[in-house]
């Protein structure tokens, strides 16, 4: 049954949003920026700013202007000196910022190098470009380490522990799977997912394994799977003949060649493009949106807990969920769910 998530607050804001971050406790906070007089800025970055709401009620309790702006590449996160860590593009390159959570005080900034994806926690930052995988030292913002390999191309990624899961590219097939690192070293650990898979549209960790969105899941399972998999293709209710849009989990640890652990066939519909769906992962537990509507499941089994309407979620720029929270930025509202699964 979908019921309608119920709202904590809602709050209108004077400025565009394009970015936020959302902890345990604490502030929520939100990336914003003024759109200059006729859309025209001489830079190729706009200032930002960022903005602090009081977790229960919305209420702004401070706003301090940001060194990173809007532009390519964002990300956001906790430190681990009370702080919240921003990174991206500003006026002299890409930067990562920390900045008080109290009050918005600029602790320090450092250069970086430019990215597509982020993911901040309190002792790394870990970005991808195509060509590599950085992480920055969150307290120092100073590079940790590096890691690429010739014939490799760096797109999404996810963090449990310490374990890095990177999807990427081989460069010679343009077929994508998944590798794990060492957080702490940027050592390579293992191929999660084989590079057989035509797409992989989200990533997402949790205790011993990482789940993704894909299609054509056939392409990585073991033979003594497919009697099971082609069954469950069979007596989907969109009839089709290929899966086009699957959402599996594997073990971080398992032997190569093993296959997922579970899969859930979403869709079987032939369409264009890339399927308007997300994923996250918290707790584990996956969070899936399309349009308003949110699923929830169980990482380990992929059981369904609850599905929820959020309004305001088909027209948002970014959400995010951390313990039952879900924080919804549409262009100028940010609004917090409860979502009790």
């Amino acid at each position: 049954m979908t019921r309608t998530a119920r709202r904590r607050f809602a709050r209108e804001m004077d400025s565009i949003v394009d970015g936020i971050a959302i902890g345990a406790s604490g502030p929520v906070f939100l990336h914003c920026y003024d759109q200059p007089a006729g859309g025209k800025w001489v830079d190729d970055v706009i200032p930002g700013k960022l903005v602090a709401l009081d977790r229960a009620s919305g209420e702004q309790l401070w706003v301090s202007p940001c060194e990173v702006g809007y532009g390519r590449g964002f990300g956001a996160g906790f430190g681990s000196e009370q702080d919240i860590v921003v990174l991206g593009p500003s006026a002299h390159g890409h930067r990562i910022v920390r900045m008080r959570l109290a009050d918005g005080e600029l602790i320090g900034v450092g250069k970086i190098d430019l990215f597509d994806s982020a993911v901040v926690s309190g002792d790394l930052c870990v970005t991808t470009t195509p060509r590599a995988v950085v992480a920055i030292a969150t307290g120092a913002m100073e590079e940790a380490w590096q890691y690429r390999r010739p014939g490799e191309r760096y797109h999404d990624l996810a963090r449990h522990k310490n374990s890095i899961f990177v999807v990427y590219t081989n460069a010679n097939t343009s077929r994508q799977g998944v590798l794990r690192l060492d957080a702490r070293t940027g050592d390579f650990l293992e191929e999660v997912v084989s590079a057989r898979l035509p797409a992989i549209h989200a990533i997402g960790a949790w205790q011993g394994g990482v789940s993704i969105l894909t299609r054509d899941l056939a392409q990585v399972l073991p033979r003594d799977a497919m009697p099971r998999f082609m069954t469950d293709l069979a007596t989907h209710k969109d009839g089709g003949s290929v899966d086009t849009l699957t959402l599996c989990s594997f073990s971080a640890d398992g032997s190569q060649g093993e296959g997922p652990r579970w899969w859930r066939i979403l869709s079987t519909r032939r369409g264009d493009g890339t399927p308007d769906i997300a994923m996250k992962c918290d707790e584990g537990k996956l969070y899936l949106v399309h349009e308003a509507l949110i699923d929830i499941r169980d990482a380990v089994t992929g059981r369904a807990l609850g599905e929820w309407t959020v309004p305001g979620l088909d027209e948002s720029v970014a959400w995010d969920v951390c313990q039952g929270a879900a924080l919804v930025a549409e262009e100028e509202r940010a609004s917090l769910y409860e979502l009790p699964a």
